[in-house]
């Protein structure tokens, strides 16, 4: 199918943030230079082939991912299939083990695996999640919950209770509010002190973020919007999220995870340019963490993808006017996927290894300090 590109329908934050890109590369930390901060980036089923739709087809020319001086390969595939899902993607990426497709945050025995989020936590480290599905979906459930089925989603949404999160932005609401067990978990985070809202994104970009109240905001009531329809918070959620975690941890760092979540549903579609669009969508935001760990300079930005969705090409005919995209299936693949790093630790990062050893190379960093 052909895919036309017009830049009157990029949303004007994107075209923003694209237009702000830096012109120089930002400088090399020293090799042994710790993070304090650690910023995982997830496009999920962002493979090579969504990477170049949205290089050729930019505002600016170019994403930011290209500023990142260090990059990766990694091994994708589940304890039990050679094609994995994000569930078990993420929870490789979580907590360094590989699981069977379906698991959330748990060993292929069904046992209790603690995440990097959970350690950060109980370091005393900030903690936030962000991601444009229901914040219960695969991916960010990883990092905070513990079931044995990603459908479990009421029960995945009783796990933001039990863990300290100073942050996450997402879908859902309807899994802690509208629950078989009669619980109102919407108002249990008020009764916590959360400063909590939904809804209008107007509201997130108005919201008075003070560091002595966590922050949640839910952006659906089960799945947000793809971008194609209106949804564009995330470069904002990653322009403000960053700043609020520093400054609630008082010092001590924090770890977050952010995910562009609805390239893999675009490539489930084999819509190519509803990915493209979401692919640049992600780029936005991470052009926003980009600035932030510049600026910062003890944070270690990580982008990386859960595993490739579609078997996506981009065939001949192609111009950057005019993108010829196809795919081979409408689920995910075992290709390899590219790992970019940015900041104190970042050198580890190179190389070509299993998707568990990003887990192992977070820690390590950490363990530096």
């Amino acid at each position: 199918m052909t895919i036309l590109y017009y830049t009157r329908i990029i949303p004007i934050m994107a075209l923003f943030l694209l237009a702000a890109q830096p012109a120089t590369k930002p400088r090399q930390e020293k090799a042994d230079s710790r993070p304090k901060n650690i910023i995982l980036m997830i496009g999920d089923g962002m493979g090579l082939a969504q990477i170049t739709a949205g290089l050729y087809t930019s505002p600016s020319g170019g994403l930011f991912l290209e500023q990142f001086p260090i990059t990766g390969l990694i091994r994708t595939h589940a304890s039990n299939k050679l094609v994995t899902d994000s569930a078990a993607g993420a929870t490789a990426f979580a907590c360094g083990c590989k699981t069977y497709n379906g698991a959330i945050g748990v060993y292929p025995n069904k046992k209790t695996c603690l995440t990097i989020l959970e350690q950060a936590a109980k370091a005393g480290k900030a903690t936030g999640l962000v991601a444009t599905s229901s914040i219960t979906h695969a991916t960010p459930a990883s990092f905070i919950a513990h079931v044995p089925d990603r459908a479990e989603m009421q029960d995945i949404a009783a796990f933001f209770l039990q863990t300290p999160l100073d942050l996450f932005i997402g879908g859902g609401l309807n899994y802690f509010k509208k629950r078989l067990d009669g619980r109102d978990l919407y108002q249990e985070l008020q009764n916590k002190n959360y400063n909590i809202s939904h809804f209008e994104e107007k509201k997130l970009a108005q919201m008075s973020l003070t560091p002595d109240r966590p922050f949640a905001w839910f952006s659906a009531k089960e799945e947000p919007a793809s971008i194609i329809d209106g949804r564009d918070y995330l470069p904002l959620a990653a322009r403000i999220a960053p700043t609020f975690l520093k400054q609630r941890s008082g010092g001590r760092g924090f770890f977050m995870m952010l995910e562009g979540s609805q390239i893999d549903w675009a490539c489930h579609a084999k819509d190519g340019e509803r990915a493209r669009r979401e692919m640049l969508d992600f780029d936005a935001a991470i052009g926003e963490v980009l600035r932030f760990a510049q600026a910062d300079g003890e944070t270690l930005v990580i982008v990386t993808a859960d595993h490739e969705t579609g078997g996506m090409s981009i065939e001949q005919g192609s111009t950057r006017d005019s993108l010829e995209i196809d795919f081979a299936t409408n689920y995910h693949t075992a290709t390899l996927v590219p790992v970019f790093a940015f900041g104190p630790g970042a050198k580890a990062f190179g190389g070509f290894y299993e998707n568990t050893a990003i887990y192992d190379k977070m820690m390590a960093a950490w363990a530096r300090e």
